[in-house]
């Protein structure tokens, strides 16, 4: 296992500066760890709690600027829809946004072949259009972004030791 290491003052400052930050301390953390690289062979260097954060930031990135439907066709379905994700969360006490991954997991499971392929990007920004049974969810996602956020940064707060060891 790699050993992911933040330092305290840097942490006390993301702390300051509010939950987005503080969660993005641990991402930052983690990616540097395993050099910015997330692969088969740098996820079995971190521990489920870790990869599971770097799936809730891809999460959060993609669907907060592109909904699902960039998500998918970013090619990140299968990070988030073949991995035990949405099951995570749930075990973070995240039941909203694990049933949310669920249902847009439906979606994925029926469309993604679609969605991954290559194309032009007014070919990509039709896609919208074509598969409007995603807005609902990303609609829900926007919704509850900053309640989530806050729920995970209390998570990680409360078990710190799984994501990082804090220096001096």
């Amino acid at each position: 296992m790699k050993t992911v290491t933040v330092k305290d003052l840097a942490l006390r400052q993301a702390a300051g500066e509010g939950m987005d930050a503080f969660v993005a301390c641990f991402v930052t953390a983690i990616k540097d760890a395993i050099d910015g690289e997330l692969t088969a062979e740098t996820m079995a260097q971190l521990n489920a709690d870790q990869i599971t954060l770097l799936a809730w930031q891809t999460l959060h990135d993609e669907v907060m600027d592109g909904g699902f439907v960039q998500l998918i066709h970013n090619g990140y379905g299968p990070f988030i829809f073949k991995n035990p994700f949405a099951k995570a969360v749930k075990l973070w006490g995240l039941r909203p946004l694990s049933k949310l991954i669920y249902d847009a997991h439906s979606l994925y499971i029926k469309y993604g072949q679609q969605l991954e392929r290559d194309c032009t990007d007014d070919e990509f920004m039709a896609l919208f259009e074509q598969y409007p049974e995603f807005d609902d969810l990303d609609d829900l996602f926007v919704e509850e972004e900053e309640a989530w956020t806050e729920q995970i940064a209390r998570y990680i707060d409360n078990n710190i030791e799984k994501f990082a060891l804090i220096t001096q």
